[in-house]
């Protein structure tokens, strides 16, 4: 039998779930979440193989009012990624509708683009789970479905898993015959060094307030894997936090560093679930001001 492959953008305003979502059906987290707006800041792929059938996501940031030189190149990445796939998926928030049930503006940018470019694409109804009373849906569904003619209508939950099945059968349809682009056992296309800094920044998101998040960084200075004499296997990763005042940098390492402590506690854990060994993990802070600003750090971070 011949492999088939698609490659599925997965767009929305920003804190509807669209990592949540792909992380869900790639049964393995690899894009951090957290209940922040604009968590995702690049493009970020996640592969999905089931069988002949590969399925390739793009995660994209939240498309919103860009008012920094990394905000443009977010919202840059999602119309490059919008371009560049097969179809895509258009996630709404359907406990977080207009009174009118009408597009917010970013979702109605998103919907003129499809309609330029005849994009195939499945409206991803998420959080299902938060509607007592599901036939709220109908009145959603017919509201979007008036405007552009989706070639599937998927309610879904990212928190318990429902619809997420019917959703990757959905996307399935898209694929047509080609060679698998990725290992079938890959998952996605992050550098471990990247996937490493990610989950330092996804705890600093959940913990801090939230003027300070945004403003944040993380460089992975060192990743190096050794064994030791009784043959266990460790990494040594020395990471660097980023942020953009003094003031930031004291709310970052906290009373007597407690902040921090505990950051990289919980990073290390995730990290040790994730690479399936020992993890020694270092973190430092530092101030490079206004560096959101700045295109030969944003370039230095990874996030052009």
């Amino acid at each position: 039998m011949n492999t088939v492959s698609a490659f599925i953008a997965i767009v929305g305003r920003p804190n509807v779930g669209k990592s949540s979502i792909m992380n869900r059906m790639l049964g393995q987290k690899v894009a951090i979440v957290s209940d922040k707006p604009q968590t995702t800041r690049t493009r970020i792929m996640g592969v999905l193989t089931q069988g002949e059938c590969q399925l390739v996501f793009v995660d994209t940031p939240g498309l919103h009012k860009p008012r920094t030189r990394l905000g443009e190149n977010m919202v840059k990445a999602v119309g490059d990624s919008v371009g560049d796939v097969d179809a895509c998926a258009l996630v709404i928030d359907c406990s977080d509708m207009r009174s009118d049930l009408s597009p917010s503006p970013a979702e109605a940018e998103l919907i003129e683009r499809f309609k330029k470019s005849k994009m195939p694409a499945v409206l991803v109804i998420n959080k299902v789970d938060l509607l007592e009373d599901k036939s709220k849906l109908l009145p959603i569904i017919s509201a979007y479905s008036a405007l552009y003619d989706f070639a599937a209508v998927v309610p879904v939950s990212a928190v318990d898993g429902s619809g997420v099945n019917d959703l990757i059968k959905e996307l399935s349809s898209f694929a047509e015959e080609s060679p698998h682009y990725f290992a079938d056992d890959a998952l996605t296309d992050q550098t471990e060094r990247t996937l490493a800094a990610e989950i330092i920044r996804e705890k600093l998101l959940r913990f801090l307030d939230k003027e300070v998040p945004h403003g944040i960084a993380v460089g992975i200075e060192k990743f190096a894997d050794r064994v030791t004499s009784g043959g266990e296997d460790i990494i040594d990763i020395e990471a660097i936090i980023y942020c953009e005042a003094e003031s930031h940098k004291g709310i970052i390492i906290g009373k007597k560093g407690a902040m921090l402590k505990k950051v990289s506690s919980k990073a290390r854990e995730d990290m040790e679930q994730f690479f399936e060994c020992k993890v020694n993990l270092s973190c430092w802070v530092k101030v490079k001001e206004d560096w959101r600003n700045r295109q030969g750090l944003i370039h230095n971070f990874g996030l052009d």
